[in-house]
């Protein structure tokens, strides 16, 4: 294809049918004003679709409009074109036809762009049309930076040679100046994990490698191995940033420190002495993503029902279980999202503090200075609450205080660790609780786990294995072959691993008078009894295969979340 014509992008539009003159003229001084490119304040005021335009261009210059969502660029060739240039010219190298790179732009009317990755490749190149946001998307997953971090991990081993290194020189490297060879080897790493959504990096010494690795969709994946002798000041660095002591590696330690990247990112680190050194893990807490209201959850009808009229009672407890990481916290916090109002005082107290939420108080649990959560607790019924969120109730103390200000008049938010939801009353009188208490305060019990999503861009028809239609037949019965599996493939989109992001699956135990009754009954049995029926076709299970039949996850996870509750 030959250098591309320069096009009027407002005149296009209104030839194709697709903006009326008034529009433009108002998006010209709106664009004039803003100083922001017409196409963008075009998109931006819901005018014309980012796609739309792109399809416009691309049948005007007869190039082709390439779909990211669906189109799998080829790594290697995506790599001619440096991420930096891909990302100042928004180009990316798709395919090679005929000796011709094919290059995708996001403006392919800016001839100086054009020419440039022209020379840059030193080919002859084919255009093609793509949007910009599913551009930027392509290189956020495609450029893996994988080998400079592994470059970046060797720089420091030779800067810190084969001769042991005496505290104050490592503290003299890492609190120099940021060309420092660890200070970019932790931009990097978590450059990359903000890039691969990765919610925990885990920096591991072991005999003979320091190992890497990032937690992607409750998965761990190895990001790389590098020489053990960099984990002494990777950990010293991390120390520094979070205010932790650094001469301190015979005891665990928690911290905390922000990170600024394309986003703000929250860290939380916990150090643990191991037989090679200190393992570092550290969860992600991106504060750009904001907080999830509770449609957003994937909660089915009747349970999303239940749960909004549970948390907009006056008082009571509402209980959100699971296994750590299962999603409980993000459940919470989309519910005082919904409570929050000027009109309602809501107090949280937690360990730690992991979203921030304008209009709350807010109180991180310290133990060190015995600011514990049942002290807090009893201070902030001192307060005049409306509702109080209490991060997890660990010991009776805390549970005690949570049901008791549920009797007076409060709704207390709080999470507990057990297995699903009908074990959770159990739990609370096994903690010492008085079943009075349980029976009276306790408004609904949601249990939740999270399972990774199927690919869109790589699903397709999965066969079953005997075995997945063998459980499938516990909930269908003889209308398993009914029904079409989904699988990912893998692909570019995912990273090759068929998944891309999670979901969450519920259960709930509503505490309704047969229920209470059946706890005053002091039988376990019977409340067992009386709480299946309760939950029957709302359990966990059954919302894992809910997913599954609408092609959203594979049979595989929804085994996964059924073994957990076996």
């Amino acid at each position: 294809m030959a250098r591309p014509e320069k096009i009027r992008l407002g005149d296009l539009l209104i030839q194709q049918g697709l903006l009326t003159q008034e529009q433009l003229t108002n998006a010209l001084a709106e664009q004039k004003a803003s100083g922001r490119k017409l196409g963008r304040v075009i998109v931006d005021s819901g005018l014309v679709t980012e796609e739309a335009i792109s399809k416009a261009l691309a049948r005007q210059l007869q190039a082709e409009f390439v779909d990211l969502k669906t189109f799998s660029p080829k790594p290697e060739l995506v790599k001619l074109l440096p991420e930096s240039h891909a990302r100042r010219f928004r180009a990316i190298v798709l395919d090679q036809r005929n000796g011709k790179y094919i290059v995708g732009f996001a403006d392919p009317t800016d001839l100086m762009v054009f020419d440039e990755v022209n020379r840059l490749l030193r080919g002859d190149i084919d255009l093609a049309v793509v949007t910009e946001s599913q551009l930027l998307g392509a290189i956020d997953r495609l450029y893996r930076r994988t080998d400079e971090i592994a470059g970046l991990a060797k720089d420091l081993t030779q800067d810190l040679g084969d001769v042991p290194v005496e505290l104050g020189d490592i503290l003299g490297l890492t609190s120099g100046a940021e060309d420092a060879p660890v200070v970019k080897l932790l931009q990097t790493v978590f450059e990359e994990a903000l890039r691969s959504r990765a919610s925990d990096i885990h920096i591991e010494p072991l005999e003979k490698s320091l190992r890497i690795r990032f937690r992607i969709d409750g998965v761990l994946h190895v990001q790389m191995e590098a020489d053990p002798k960099i984990a002494t000041a990777l950990a010293l660095r991390l120390k520094l940033m979070s205010g932790l002591d650094i001469s301190e590696k015979r005891l665990p330690q928690d911290g905390r420190f922000a990170v600024k990247l394309r986003t703000p990112v929250d860290v939380r680190i916990s150090t643990m002495p191991t037989q090679y050194g200190e393992s570092v893990v550290m969860r992600l807490l991106n504060q750009s993503g904001g907080l999830l209201s509770l449609e957003k959850l994937n909660m089915p009808p009747r349970i999303l029902d239940r749960m909004r009229n549970a948390i907009h009672r006056p008082s009571g407890i509402v209980l959100v279980t699971g296994p750590t990481g299962s999603g409980k916290t993000t459940t919470l916090y989309a519910a005082l999202n919904d409570l929050n109002s000027p009109e309602k005082k809501i107090i949280t107290v937690e360990d730690p503090v992991e979203y921030r939420l304008p209009g709350l108080n807010q109180v991180q649990v310290h133990e060190k200075i015995d600011l514990s959560f049942s002290r807090v607790l009893r201070t902030a019924l001192r307060q005049d609450p409306d509702i109080i969120l209490v991060g997890e109730m660990r010991d009776q103390e805390t549970a005690e205080i949570g049901m008791r200000a549920a009797m007076t008049g409060h709704l207390v938010l709080s999470t507990l660790h057990t297995n699903d939801a009908l074990s959770t009353p159990i739990r609370l009188l096994d903690m010492g609780v008085p079943r009075y208490m349980v029976a009276l305060s306790v408004n609904m019990v949601l249990a939740q786990r999270l399972v990774r999503v199927v690919c869109e861009n790589c699903a397709e028809p999965h066969p079953l294995a005997p075995h997945e239609h063998e459980w499938l037949r516990y909930e269908l019965q003889d209308r398993v072959d009914a029904h079409k599996y989904m699988k990912g493939r893998g692909c570019s989109h995912c990273n090759n691993m068929g998944y891309t992001g999670r979901t969450g699956v519920y259960e709930m135990l509503e505490m309704t008078n047969e229920v209470v009754e059946a706890t005053n009954e002091g039988d376990p049995n019977v409340f067992m009894d009386v709480g299946r029926r309760q939950m029957a076709g709302n359990t966990l299970r059954r919302d894992a295969v809910r997913l599954v039949l609408a092609g959203r996850t594979t049979v595989d996870e929804a085994m996964r979340i059924s073994t957990q509750l076996d």
